[in-house]
């Protein structure tokens, strides 16, 4: 992480600071600093210097139908890290959390086990409606994505947040929720820049419908760069025991490449053939690095769809029973292990032109929804404590909504449009490199004069 010491004399030096800016405030202390946070640059993820890439699991025991949150049990959590060692794995994705319980024994476990954590800031109490999103953009919606943001920010081994999953899917209608889905990510973005937090990344989760596959991650990665996400990842079941090509795999990769922003499935693995977990070893190729950043296969835990490749009892049970395909995955990832080097990423980040109204896509604007007003408060004093997950929900708070459009690159938050011009975002809430030169000589400049006082 950077050292800020330094800003304010270069906000003054170059104008960049109000006249009386907004006092920082200090980030909590990490609950664990055994590894070392992930970030993304240019097309990817880094860990420090070297290329990151994800390989793991998406991790639910129960599934959403349960609503439990499986990092606030250590039991549970602890027994199940102990097959994700065996796995080989280094990420995991949990859909569903407990933003009002503490969650530090198994988040330090995690981490001495090397496994870092993708984090659904939703759940299905607190997220937004699909097909009438408006009066479920709220603010008790905020204060509960913002609890969450608060309380897995404070862990190291915490890589990246989602600001929604498949909300738009193959109803057409779904896609007049992006804007809603675009404004959570640029909330989130906003309210981890503004609390002064270290630079997680935020980005959404997509259903991969091929009406408006691409029409989405456009939407997603343009306009200025504070509305822009962090990531695109899409849940991807394609690939059928085939391979490269006859999944179409190939084209993806010719269509996301020059996207501008890190890609990684958020999902995949595909039961209609049976399950040898051959893409793995595409995913870790240079067909893919360049563009791809790894992916989560869907899922760890056997639940009522047949997809998991460990069977558990209860959620709450001591043991369990790896079933055929647990083999298969630890031993496909045993033989293709993430490449050295730089994996032929992009060095700088891009925006893409946004899409335009057809039959598949039904937004005809580009303007997102101002952040709800009394949202506006959390911003400078936190969420407060999270709702968990017995609270009321919000999709039927009916107050609080957002009042109108908010003017590209303020959200009602800043006040000055942020240009989205091949700007190279170094983790979330970066700015263009151009400025990078003129930083320094500002420093520079400044230095030597007060080296020249204290003569």
């Amino acid at each position: 992480m950077r050292s800020v010491a330094l800003v304010p004399v270069l906000a003054t030096v170059l104008g960049f600071g109000a006249a009386n800016p907004t006092a920082t405030v200090p980030e909590p202390p990490s609950k664990r600093a055994a590894v070392p946070t992930v970030t993304a640059s240019g097309n990817a993820f880094w860990q420090g210097d070297t290329r990151f890439y994800v390989r793991g699991v998406d991790y639910q025991p129960g599934g959403s139908s349960a609503m439990q949150d499986p990092l606030a049990d250590t039991e549970i959590c602890k027994r199940d890290i102990a097959e994700f060692k065996k796995l080989g794995i280094n990420t995991i994705r949990v859909y569903i959390t407990d933003n009002s319980a503490g969650h530090d024994e198994c988040m330090k476990a995690l981490a001495d086990a090397g496994i870092y954590v993708i984090i659904d800031a939703n759940n299905p109490l607190y997220s937004i409606n699909r097909l009438d999103p408006g009066p479920s953009y709220n603010t008790k919606y905020l204060q509960s994505v913002f609890a969450s943001i608060d309380e897995f920010i404070q862990y190291d081994n915490t890589l990246a947040f989602f600001s929604g999953n498949e909300v738009i899917n193959d109803n057409v209608n779904s896609t007049l929720s992006a804007r809603y889905v675009k404004a959570v990510t640029r909330d989130m973005r906003q309210y981890i820049k503004r609390r002064s937090y270290r630079a997680v990344p935020v980005g959404y989760s997509a259903a991969d419908v091929a009406q408006n596959r691409m029409q989405l991650a456009h939407y997603m990665n343009c306009g200025t760069d504070d509305e822009r996400s962090d990531f695109f990842a899409f849940n991807d079941y394609s690939w059928c025991n085939t391979n490269f090509q006859e999944s179409g795999w190939d084209q993806k990769v010719k269509n996301f490449t020059g996207y501008g922003i890190a890609i990684f499935l958020s999902e995949y693995g595909c039961t209609t053939n049976g399950r040898d977990f051959s893409e793995v070893a595409a995913l870790m190729s240079d067909k893919m690095t360049g563009v791809y950043s790894g992916g989560l296969m869907y899922e760890y835990t056997l639940e009522k769809n047949g997809f998991g490749i460990a069977k558990i009892a209860s959620p709450k049970a001591a043991s369990v029973q790896p079933q055929d395909g647990f083999a298969k995955f630890a031993k496909a990832l045993k033989a293709n292990p993430a490449p050295s080097g730089d994996g032929g990423f992009t060095a700088t980040t891009r925006s893409v032109a946004c899409p335009t109204k057809d039959a598949d896509w039904l937004l005809d604007s580009t303007l997102l929804p101002a952040i709800p007003e009394g949202a506006m408060k959390f911003m400078s004093d936190g969420a407060g404590t999270g709702p968990g997950l017995k609270g009321d929900g919000s999709q039927n708070a009916a107050e609080g909504t957002s009042t109108g459009d908010a003017t590209p690159g303020s959200a009602a938050v800043t006040a000055t449009p942020s240009s989205s011009k091949n700007a190279a975002r170094g983790g979330v809430g970066g700015g263009s490199v151009e400025r990078a030169p003129f930083a320094v000589a500002a420093l520079v400049v400044v230095l030597t004069l007060t080296g020249t006082l204290l003569l």
